[in-house]
Parts: structure tokens; C-alpha cells; sequence
């Protein structure tokens, strides 16, 4: 017992110990289904998992040949291209302005960081009567100002933009507060320096808050970018892929195809693995990146 004690008393061993029930559950939850999903993917099981059929890479060459997968790849990347840059961008700009510790900013930070505290369901159904096309209060007002009725949630081509706003509104906030923190760290002697050289406040912003936040920066992208690539949530409460799977991302139709009527896991496991590729293709391509940088 004592020497048991003596083993685990080392700090660099003792650690192990805390750290034991975060990588259990991570194990549980993360690593086993992601092996599985690995797994699942090699075959053709149905969604009772009562039976299973060895067909290799079947699903995977399906996947390439199935117009709807694609169509979803690119309906994701859209989403992509619309959330990340502006939300990565959008949100330093905003935490510039709120970074001082007054009175006025601490109110505005807890305004834009609520609705990250709001259930996807609660923020999908909101906005759903807001933009509802006969009751909702946009279109009730555009319509009073002469502009006819616009039915934001059913109209191709503009629904996934529509989409992509309720998501970006919903997680601007973590990200504008993480961009707070950080600039918050950053030593008050060099503005007090540049603003003594004649540096203005735009300048300052360039040249010494963007520069000393560089990795907090790439932390935000990087994880923006990985969470819209998997948009899940918004979509299915809001437009549920529609109209015409013009709003369908590849986590929506993994999901249809995971659990409806023709329901195949195997099939739904190898996009799965698909997807989770191309996200770590472009985190590990972001990463290396930003190591270069630093």
C-alpha cells in the first residue's frame, strides 16, 4: 500500500490520476464510435443492427455516385464559406469595441453571448415564427412597406443563406468573447508606446492587437470551420434540408439515411468517415499552417 502511495505521490504520475475520468468518458463517447463508425462502414447493417453483410468499399463508391451526398457537400460548403468568414472576422472586430471592462461593454457582451446559452431547438422554432411566410413579424413588416411577401424559409437559393444567418447569430457570441479574453491579454504598454509614436486606433488594431491574438485567431477558425462543416441542428429544426434539399447538409442526410424507412448504417458510417477526412484534412492543413506562422 505504500509503495503504491510512493508510485502515485510523483506530480508527473499523480496527474494521470485527474485526468483518468476525462479520457474514460472520451473514450465512451468519441474514440469507440468513431471505431465503430470505421467499422460500420465496411458494411450493409441495417438500422436494428440485427444483421450484417461484408461489402468493403461498396458504400464508400456508392457515396461518390450518389447525387444527393454531393449535392449536400456542396450545400455544406456554401454553409462554410457563408458562416466562417464573416463570424471569424465580424466577431474581432465586434470584441475591439466591447474589450474594455465598463459598464456599457460587459452589457453588450452578455447580449451577444446569450443565445449560445439557448437550446438549438428553442433558437429554430424563434426564428421560425419570426420568419414564418404568413405570421411571422419580418415578413408581416416587409410586407406593410410594400416589398410583398418573402418566404424566407422555403425559397431556393436564398433559404441556405437564410439558414446560415440563424446559425451565425446564434454562435457569434463564444467567439466574440474568446477574442475579448485574448485582447485583454495583451500588454497595455504597447498601445501606451504606439499611441505615443502618433498611432492611431485603427493602427493599433493592425499592428499590435491582430498580430499578438494570432492564436486565438487560429483556435476560433479552426474550430468555426469544423463546426459548420458538421451543422446539424439549426437546419434540421428550421427547413429540416429543404426546399428541394436545397438546405441538406451531409450531416442532415447521414442522419436520413442513418434512421428513415431505408435506413442503412453501413452507408451512413462511411460518409461519416468521408466527412470526418475532409475535416481533418483542413484541420491538420490549418494547423500546420499556423505553426509555420508562429
Amino acid at each position: 500500500m505504500k509503495g503504491m502511495i510512493k508510485y502515485w505521490n510523483k506530480p508527473s504520475r499523480c496527474a494521470y490520476l485527474f485526468l483518468a475520468p476525462s479520457i474514460v468518458l472520451l473514450m465512451i463517447f468519441n474514440v469507440i464510435p468513431l471505431a465503430a463508425a470505421f467499422g460500420l462502414s465496411l458494411f450493409d447493417v441495417p438500422m436494428t443492427l440485427n444483421s450484417a453483410e461484408f461489402v468493403g468499399w461498396k458504400n464508400f463508391i456508392e457515396a461518390f455516385h450518389d447525387d444527393r451526398f454531393i449535392n449536400s457537400l456542396k450545400v455544406t460548403a456554401i454553409f462554410t464559406l457563408i458562416e466562417v468568414p464573416i463570424q471569424v472576422a465580424g466577431a474581432l472586430v465586434i470584441a475591439a469595441f466591447i474589450t474594455k471592462n465598463n459598464l456599457k461593454n460587459k452589457l453588450l457582451r452578455a447580449i451577444y453571448f446569450l443565445p449560445v446559452i439557448c437550446s438549438a431547438t428553442a433558437v429554430g422554432i424563434m426564428w421560425r415564427m419570426i420568419l414564418h411566410s404568413n405570421i411571422g413579424f419580418v415578413t408581416a413588416t416587409l410586407r406593410s412597406m410594400g416589398l410583398g411577401k418573402i418566404n424566407f424559409l422555403n425559397t431556393p437559393g436564398l433559404t441556405v443563406f437564410v439558414v446560415g444567418f440563424i446559425s451565425l447569430w446564434r454562435s457569434f457570441g463564444i467567439s466574440a468573447i474568446i477574442y475579448v479574453t485574448a485582447i485583454q491579454q495583451v500588454s497595455a504598454s504597447l498601445y501606451e508606446a504606439a499611441e505615443m509614436d502618433g498611432a492611431g486606433k485603427v493602427r493599433q488594431f493592425f499592428h499590435i492587437t491582430v498580430p499578438s491574438i494570432r492564436p486565438t485567431f487560429w483556435y476560433i477558425l479552426m474550430t468555426r470551420f469544423a463546426g459548420a462543416l458538421q451543422i446539424f441542428d439549426i437546419i434540421y429544426i428550421t427547413t429540416n434540408g429543404g426546399p428541394n434539399y436545397t438546405t441538406e447538409s451531409t450531416v442532415t442526410y447521414i442522419y436520413s439515411r442513418a434512421f428513415s424507412s431505408a435506413s442503412s448504417m453501413g452507408y451512413a458510417s462511411a460518409m461519416s468517415v468521408i466527412l470526418f477526412t475532409v475535416i481533418m484534412a483542413v484541420t491538420v492543413f490549418m494547423y500546420r499552417k499556423m505553426n509555420k506562422e508562429d
